[in-house]
């Protein structure tokens, strides 16, 4: 399997949530490769360095693995542009 480098940044149901409420269940539940950023209230970032058969396997998978921990989390941006990871599979 390949290693695929991304970023995925969310915005949080309520902008007043700490995120640092969420890290156990995210580590829990799926985001154990990832390194999570916390510095704003609202908001949520998780870089990924993550084994996958493909880029859209390993982006489509770390977005459900925070799905399942924040539901309501809206993904406001990913990078590399997913295109461009499409692209090098």
């Amino acid at each position: 399997m390949k290693e695929y480098e991304f970023t995925l940044n969310f915005k949080l149901p309520d902008d007043n949530t700490n995120p640092e409420i969420y890290l156990d269940q995210l580590y829990e539940l799926g985001c154990d490769d990832a390194i999570i950023g916390i510095g704003k209230k609202g908001y949520l970032a998780l870089k990924f360095i993550r084994e996958s058969t493909s880029s859209y396997e390993a982006m489509s998978s770390a977005i459900e693995s925070v799905k399942k921990v924040i539901p309501q989390a809206k993904l406001i941006e990913a990078s590399p542009d997913f295109v461009n990871l499409l692209l090098c599979q």
